[in-house]
């Protein structure tokens, strides 16, 4: 929902054929030719907004659009979701389009799990955040600008925005850094309490395969005099690497292991991926094949993919009715004795040939009774797994928050958990 509108606001003609909208907090020039300026109570520029350009497609798809926009001398930028570049830009291209780069990445590699067209601004007239619904595929291209040391030349500082659908929708927050903080968490939600134990120190990695060895690294932990609050189980936990399982061999007495480590303060956390076994007589796929709830493509075919259990399918958990029954599957993880759950693979990552490590494009979405494809669909699937998660276990366990965390999201991630 949008916030209700400030009744002091005032719209007023400004010199150049213009409008402004003065507010309490901020002022907004439009000119009459399109340019959007905002500006501080006291008329100093923060943001200024050319005017955008549109490309129409000749076979009849999506418009794509562009906007250059311009910040004071003096700003520096942050955000655009998980970058490997640290918390402050560098002038540069970044891709708003979750990925998983398939191997260990390195400082400026680029893009990642987790993107979100977010840019916090922060300059000495003021701070602003500028946050685009859209979750088309996108660039943002960041250069800083320069100081004029008083000479009156500064160069401003530029922010470049090409999309390749979607609408130009765009929130801008202005006031203090916490003042921002606020109202971005009024806009897209605050961030979910963990639980008191999830703000330990956790143990994580792969090959913790076995009852066997998930022991010898809480005795270690023990014998060392390591603070250690929870262990998380990978992949390896899971019969044949299938989704909502356990290896019956390899842990034989789970929920006896779980309850042990709780009464030693130590919580188990279960690795949940986004893809489902294409294997007819696996208990969720059967279930979710009964439900069409798994992501078809243009033809009405199940896009089928390739993960590490083997051929797999892929929930459209921009569906509600999918999200509410995948949200049910944790019951099984929470009678083992698992106290969180993490995703992965869920960006989603496919290593079939669709041209790129994800679902075709093409394939068809839910996307809340809208429709559409995977274009828009993309980046905010690891959000509505989340939110299925999340709100699966605040029915399941209604006495504990969830603890959820996620490799992939979006814009409102926090809202269920959050991202490593």
């Amino acid at each position: 929902r949008c916030p209700e509108p400030d009744p002091r606001a005032v719209l007023e003609p400004d010199k150049d054929g213009g409008w402004r909208v003065v507010a309490e907090r901020v002022t907004v020039a439009v000119s009459r030719y399109g340019a959007v300026e905002v500006r501080t109570p006291g008329g100093v520029p923060l943001r200024r907004d050319l005017p955008p350009r549109w490309w129409e497609p000749v076979s009849g798809g999506p418009a794509r659009w562009m906007q250059r926009s311009e910040v004071a001398a003096d700003a520096r930028f942050f955000g655009l979701g998980g970058r490997s570049s640290g918390p402050r830009l560098r002038d540069g291209g970044y891709r708003l389009w979750n990925t998983d780069p398939g191997r260990a990445f390195g400082p400026g590699d680029d893009p990642l799990y987790l993107t979100m067209p977010v840019q916090w601004v922060v300059a000495d007239a003021g701070t602003h955040l500028v946050f685009h619904d859209n979750s088309w595929d996108g660039t943002v291209t960041l250069r800083e600008g320069t100081e004029g040391a008083g000479s009156g030349h500064d160069r401003p500082g530029v922010s470049v925005l090409r999309m390749d659908g979607g609408p130009l929708r765009c929130w801008v927050v202005v006031g203090t850094p916490a003042r921002v903080a606020h109202v971005w968490a009024s806009l897209t939600g605050a961030a979910a309490l963990p639980p008191a134990w999830a703000l330990g120190h956790h143990h994580a990695g792969r090959g913790l395969g076995s009852e066997q060895e998930v022991r010898r690294i809480v005795a270690g932990c023990q014998e060392h005099d390591l603070p250690l609050d929870a262990v998380h189980l990978d992949i390896d936990h899971h019969d044949a690497h299938q989704v909502f399982t356990v290896d019956s061999d390899r842990f034989p007495k789970l929920p006896v292991l779980a309850e042990e480590l709780r009464r030693d303060g130590i919580r188990l956390v279960s690795m949940v991926g986004a893809a489902v076994p294409a294997v007819p007589g696996n208990a969720v796929y059967d279930a979710g094949a009964d439900r069409d709830a798994f992501v078809r493509d243009a033809s009405g075919e199940v896009v089928r993919g390739v993960v590490r259990p083997g051929e797999t399918v892929f929930p459209d958990f921009t569906h509600a009715r999918v999200r509410q029954w995948w949200g049910g599957l944790y019951r099984g993880g929470v009678a083992q004795g698992f106290s969180g759950f993490w995703h992965d693979m869920n960006e989603p990552t496919s290593f079939a040939a669709f041209g790129e490590t994800t679902l075709p494009r093409s394939a068809r979405h839910a996307l809340e009774g809208r429709g559409g494809d995977h274009r828009e669909a993309h980046n905010v699937y690891g959000l509505c797994m989340a939110r299925a998660a999340y709100e699966g276990l605040r029915e399941l366990v209604p006495d504990e928050r969830p603890f959820v965390f996620s490799r992939s999201g979006w814009a409102g991630l926090q809202r269920y958990g959050g991202t490593w």
